[in-house]
């Protein structure tokens, strides 16, 4: 099945998939609960399976959103190719080198996290990655919208904004932390940030699953901060950028419909 026709009958579809995905330096990674894809500028495409978590932890409040969490960025850990070794070691080092802080004086682990945070967010917005975070939410918009193959065409332009967008949670973790930290009851020790951390992550996974389920407009004003901090993490992408977004879309799609 060729592109334009992938296209064509999703748009004709009643019912997607939900999609989700991430920006690369040199391309844009879509995946559905099944599928994931890659598409690169150069036009490369990496196909594969997502990892499928035991059903009984998708029962379980705080393990279902940890689950989740980790098998959203599945892809990357794959000898795939979407992450180079390289890359991958930075990527574990920059999640796993803040539990090292607790051995640090309070002043130095600060110092600790602001480093880390602030270097992995230039890593991780280096290159194009702006662009095709825009051209990410743009396709997948285009999905919701069923108008894939007019935004293909550059006839349509759905919003570079999502609500679904990583920033929005990372917008929401960070006053989530704070609290945590704020009313821990316990004794502090040496694993405390630890456990703080990982308990933050598994209740705003929780807390973002609500808003995204609510049909209450209020519970959407929790979004708005990180739907500004969009404004900074996107740049409105050109038609080609849009176009490799799509073709990961399609990729995914393809395997969907058959």
């Amino acid at each position: 099945m060729h592109l334009p026709e992938i296209l064509r009958r999703a748009d004709a579809c009643q019912s997607l998939p939900r999609l989700g995905g991430m920006a690369r330096p040199d391309g844009v990674v879509i995946v559905s609960e099944r599928f994931w894809a890659f598409a690169r500028r150069d036009g490369q495409l990496l196909e594969g399976k997502m990892p499928s978590p035991p059903a009984s932890l998708a029962r379980i409040p705080l393990a279902r959103g940890l689950t989740r969490l980790a098998m959203s960025v599945g892809p990357l850990f794959r000898k795939s190719g979407v992450a180079k070794r390289g890359e991958r070691r930075i990527l574990l080092t920059a999640v796993f080198a803040p539990f090292a802080f607790v051995f640090l004086p309070a002043t130095y682990a600060m110092i600790g996290w602001a480093a880390v945070t602030v270097g992995l967010v230039l890593w991780i917005f280096r290159g194009r990655t702006l662009n095709l975070h825009g051209a990410e939410h743009r396709a997948i918009a285009a999905v919701e919208e069923r108008s894939l193959e007019s935004t293909w065409h550059g006839v349509t332009k759905p919003s570079r904004f999502s609500l679904r967008c990583g920033t929005n949670f990372a917008a929401l973790v960070l006053p989530v932390t704070v609290l945590a930290e704020r009313i821990w009851p316990f004794q502090a020790a040496l694993w405390t940030p630890a456990v703080v951390t990982v308990l933050s992550l598994a209740l705003t996974m929780e807390l973002w699953r609500a808003v995204q389920e609510s049909s209450h407009r209020g519970a959407r004003v929790l979004l708005l901060p990180g739907l500004a901090l969009q404004r900074a993490t996107t740049r409105e992408p050109h038609v080609d950028e849009t176009r490799v977004a799509l073709q990961a879309v399609a990729s995914v799609l393809r395997r969907e419909l058959d």
